[in-house]
């Protein structure tokens, strides 16, 4: 009884085996190679993700040659640095910097 259920197999399996390597290949080629469609989603999401990047580090870039060229034309400009970012001051002008942080009054009674 087991022979003829081996022999019912592999006559199935004969008739078949085209459908078999078909499947077994696409299964293959779909999920486990490492050229499968899986890893070239990974790696399309991949390269969108560095084409925003790309993007945004060249609209840095233009932002700071944009702001080169203004330093090399206007001297007022590099005035204009010079106050805001390193708080620098003529000779006959006082700063004053406010912060917005809170100031915790912790005085004993």
């Amino acid at each position: 009884m087991e022979k003829k259920k081996l022999l019912s197999l592999l006559a199935t399996v004969a008739r078949h085996k085209y459908l078999i390597t078909i499947v077994i290949g696409v299964l293959f080629i779909g999920f486990i190679d490492e050229n499968s469609f899986m890893q070239r989603i990974k790696y399309d999401i991949q390269i969108n993700g560095l084409k925003e990047e790309i993007n945004k580090y060249n609209a840095i870039n233009d932002s700071a040659n944009a702001q080169l060229e203004k330093l090399k034309r206007d001297p007022s400009y590099i005035e204009k640095i010079a106050r805001e970012r390193y708080f620098m001051k003529a000779d006959d002008e006082d700063i004053f910097i406010l912060s917005t942080e809170k100031v915790n009054d912790d005085t004993e009674k």
